[in-house]
C-alpha cells in the first residue's frame, strides 16, 4: 500500500517582502493537491520595526542574535502579522489554512542554543516535532502555515531557523507519508555559476557538493540550506528539491530546480 503524499514547502523572506511575489507564490501553493504545510521565514519587517523602536540588531554570519527585546519583535512579526497575512491570503484563494507557531499544540519543542564561539541569545534548536498533532490537523483538511518560533517546554519562546523547521517537520512525517520537501527561494536552483541563472544543477549529491565547495562554486550562504536538504534526504524524505518560488508546481514533480540525492 502506497503512502499518502504530503508536501512541505519553505519560503524565504525575499518573497515575503514583496507583496506581488507573495501573492503569486500563494496562488501556486493553494493549487497543490493533497495535504500541505508552508513554513515561512521572516523577511525585513522585523528589522525595520526594531529600528523604529530603537532596538539594536546584531547579525553574525547572516544569523540574527535574538536578545529579549528582539524576541518580542520577532514573535509579533513572524508569529503575528506575517503568519496571519499569509493565512488570510490563502483563505481568499479557497485554501483552508491554519496559522501556527511551534508553541501551538506543542508542535515544535526546542532548546536554547548553547554558547560556543558566539552567543545567539534566544535562538532555538529543534529537539522534538509533534508528528501526531501535525497528522491530526492535516487529516482535517487544513493546510498548515508555520512561523519560525518554537518553545522550550518551560514557557520560553525561541527564534528558530525556518529551513531547519521545514527539515524537521519533513523528517517527522516521512515514516507515515511520502514527503516532498521543497525549498523555494529567488534562485532557479543550485547554480554552477552564481552569475548565470541557467547553470542549474539538476541533481546534487554529497560527492559533487564537496567538489563544488572546493572549487568555490558553492558559497557560504547556500551551505546551511544544503546541509538541511541533505539531512532530510539521508533521513528518508522522498523528494528534496531546491528551486525558484515561481516554479513551485513544477518542483513538486521534479521538473524544476535541483534534486538533492542521498
Amino acid at each position: 500500500m502506497s503512502k499518502q503524499k504530503v508536501t512541505v514547502v519553505k519560503i524565504g523572506g525575499n518573497v515575503i517582502d514583496k507583496a506581488q511575489d507573495l501573492q503569486l507564490f500563494l496562488q501556486s501553493f493553494a493549487q497543490l493537491e493533497g495535504p500541505k504545510i508552508l513554513v515561512h521565514g521572516g523577511g525585513k519587517l522585523a528589522t525595520e520595526l526594531a529600528e523604529r523602536l530603537g532596538v539594536p540588531q546584531q547579525m553574525i554570519a547572516g544569523r540574527r542574535v535574538t536578545d529579549e527585546e528582539t524576541l518580542k519583535i520577532i514573535t509579533m512579526v513572524y508569529g503575528g502579522y506575517i503568519n496571519k497575512n499569509i493565512v488570510a491570503r490563502l483563505q481568499a484563494l479557497g485554501c483552508a489554512a491554519l496559522g501556527l507557531c511551534g508553541a501551538d499544540a506543542n508542535l515544535l519543542q526546542a532548546s536554547k542554543r548553547k554558547v560556543t564561539t558566539h552567543d545567539y541569545g534566544f535562538a532555538g534548536d529543534v529537539e522534538r516535532v509533534n508528528g501526531i498533532a501535525l497528522e491530526q490537523l492535516l487529516q482535517q483538511g487544513l493546510s498548515l502555515v508555520i512561523a519560525p518560533v518554537t518553545h522550550d517546554g518551560k514557557g520560553q519562546l525561541l527564534n528558530t531557523n525556518a529551513d531547519t523547521i521545514a527539515r524537521e517537520i519533513a523528517l517527522a512525517l516521512q515514516k507515515d507519508y511520502a514527503v516532498s520537501l521543497l525549498y523555494c527561494f529567488e534562485k532557479n536552483g543550485v547554480l554552477l555559476d552564481v552569475s548565470d541563472e541557467q547553470s542549474v544543477l539538476q541533481d546534487l549529491d554529497q560527492a559533487l557538493l564537496q567538489r563544488l565547495v572546493a572549487e568555490g562554486c558553492v558559497y557560504e550562504g547556500m551551505l546551511p540550506k544544503l546541509e538541511n536538504a541533505f539531512t532530510a534526504a539521508s533521513g528518508g524524505v522522498d523528494r528534496v528539491q531546491i528551486g525558484h518560488w515561481s516554479h513551485l508546481v513544477a518542483m513538486t514533480a521534479g521538473a524544476s530546480g535541483t534534486a538533492i540525492r542521498n
